[in-house]
């Protein structure tokens, strides 16, 4: 007596079909919205993020303590170098308990290839305050070249 299996699909064995999960028909290719011609896609452009926004983050994480300062090795020259080894070892940017955040950062042109840039820095309730300098080398990459800190750290 012989056995033969049959099979309740209708592709190979195995084969689910189009069918997912519960036995709804999945469609194979999104329908283009009303207007729009079909196989193009749009992708909304993103806006550059400024440099001062991005070297207030990397300043904030050598001088909070999350990076060494090789980190910034590179990205700043001259003095501001000098002032973030002379600052990060007491790392002035950190509170304890809680993570420092920026709360506010802005920069302002002074001409092309020049930015003087300041952060407000928070954690918890104490507000301090950095600035620095960007200028744009002739490789087109932003390094710092100043930064100065405001406010006494409160130490308990």
């Amino acid at each position: 007596m012989s056995t033969t299996a049959t099979r309740t699909t209708n592709g190979p064995a195995g084969h689910r079909g189009r069918r997912g999960p519960g036995g709804s028909v999945r469609p194979l290719a999104p329908r283009p919205a009303a207007g729009r011609t079909p196989g193009r896609t749009t992708v909304p452009a993103r806006r550059p993020v400024p440099p001062h926004l991005v070297f207030a983050e990397r300043l904030l994480a050598v001088l909070s303590g999350e990076r060494p300062v090789h980190w910034m090795l590179g990205q700043t020259i001259g003095e501001a170098y000098d002032q973030l080894i002379r600052l990060a070892p007491t790392t002035p940017l950190r509170a304890r308990g809680v993570r420092p955040v920026i709360r506010r950062c802005g920069g302002y042109p002074l001409r092309p290839g020049v930015v003087e840039a300041f952060a407000s820095i928070a954690a918890g309730e104490q507000v301090r305050a950095m600035a620095f300098r960007l200028e744009k080398g002739t490789d087109h990459k932003w390094r710092c070249t100043a930064i100065e800190l405001g406010g006494e750290r409160d130490r308990p």
